[in-house]
């Protein structure tokens, strides 16, 4: 999830690495928090894997500071992991948020949309959070109002997504108006 996020940022335009940082912790902060022991590593793997590059700038103050841009193979590899995401990115809610914050770097509709579709069949699967042998026990179920909250919760929001998914697949099928 960080690879693909750092990618995903970096596709559009260079940045520092506190700004990175920033865009990460917008994204991802309030469940997974990134600390620099983290970040910083990470970005020294996809620069040694050729990914990205560091450029050294004059700083603002007397320290240079490091922009961060990705390479062709960096681009490349965001596209892939795009197209081809792995079944944690499209079952795993925070994964999923994250690999759909750069799906528009997708040009091909056609791409965006078969993504889509392992999101949609992945939600057609009967789930719960509880479950009585292999049987998902619903909401309806229990007196406990904490538990049928979480999944009334869950159901509403699932619901929502599937409207959503619904409605952007008849978009991209139709293409641009």
């Amino acid at each position: 999830m960080l690879k693909l996020a750092i990618l995903g940022f970096l596709y559009d335009h260079p940045l520092h690495g506190y700004e990175l940082r920033r865009h990460l912790a917008a994204l991802t902060g309030h469940v997974r928090p990134i600390s620099d022991g983290t970040l910083y590593p990470a970005i020294k793997r996809l620069e040694a894997d050729g990914l990205l590059v560091r450029e050294t700038e004059p700083g603002s103050a007397a320290a240079p500071r490091h922009t961060l841009h990705l390479t062709g193979a960096g681009r490349a590899a965001l596209l892939d992991r795009l197209r081809e995401p792995e079944p944690l990115d499209v079952s795993d809610e925070n994964r999923w948020f994250t690999l759909l914050a750069f799906l528009r770097h997708l040009a091909d509709p056609a791409a965006q949309a078969a993504v889509l579709r392992r999101r949609l069949a992945f939600l057609a699967e009967p789930a719960s959070f509880f479950y009585e042998g292999d049987r998902p026990i619903g909401a309806e179920e229990f007196d406990d109002p904490f538990r049928r909250g979480l999944l009334l919760v869950a159901r509403a929001t699932t619901e929502a997504e599937l409207a959503w998914l619904h409605a952007t697949l008849a978009d991209l099928e139709v293409g641009p108006r």
